[in-house]
């Protein structure tokens, strides 16, 4: 079924937990052309970061929204109302827009906080164009070399 609202010129359409294993792998296509700066050449998380995705596809409160295309799953946002989760676009597919639209569909439901790799630039460019801000929070990311984190917020977030 494809949704309406933000971004629907792309059929974006929920996950299910079928597509866990494309999510996986949209999400490491993403993280290492985006992110080598960060992880260099250590091994990508695989098992792990399935795990979260099984997980997060089986949480009712977790909406995962994909975009695909004939090579496969091209752009993903999760959102739970209050969240952005992840937004990742595969690179063959990144200044379409899509990245943008995968955020005004999580921010169009709620979402109002996200956390982000202090060093993803672009990611953080995008978060800030759009009107959102470092919170002053951060955290330690849970993969190595555990990289910090940043919370970033909406304009009216609470």
């Amino acid at each position: 079924m494809t949704h309406t609202g933000p971004g629907t010129r792309w059929g974006w359409r929920r996950a299910t937990a079928a597509d866990a294993v494309a999510l996986r792998d949209l999400e490491r296509a993403a993280s290492r052309a985006g992110l080598a700066h960060v992880f260099g050449d250590l091994p990508y998380p695989d098992d792990d970061v399935l795990a979260r995705w099984v997980l997060l596809l089986d949480d009712p409160s977790v909406l995962v929204e994909v975009v695909e295309d004939d090579r496969g799953l091209v752009a993903l946002a999760a959102h739970d109302g209050a969240t952005l989760r992840h937004l990742a676009v595969r690179p063959d597919h990144w200044r379409t827009g899509l990245g943008r639209a995968g955020f005004a569909r999580a921010e169009a439901a709620g979402a109002r906080r996200l956390w982000v790799l202090e060093a993803n630039t672009g990611a953080r460019a995008l978060y800030e164009s759009l009107g959102w801000a470092p919170s002053g929070v951060t955290q330690e990311c849970p993969w190595p070399p555990y990289p910090t984190e940043v919370e970033y917020a909406a304009p009216d977030a609470p």
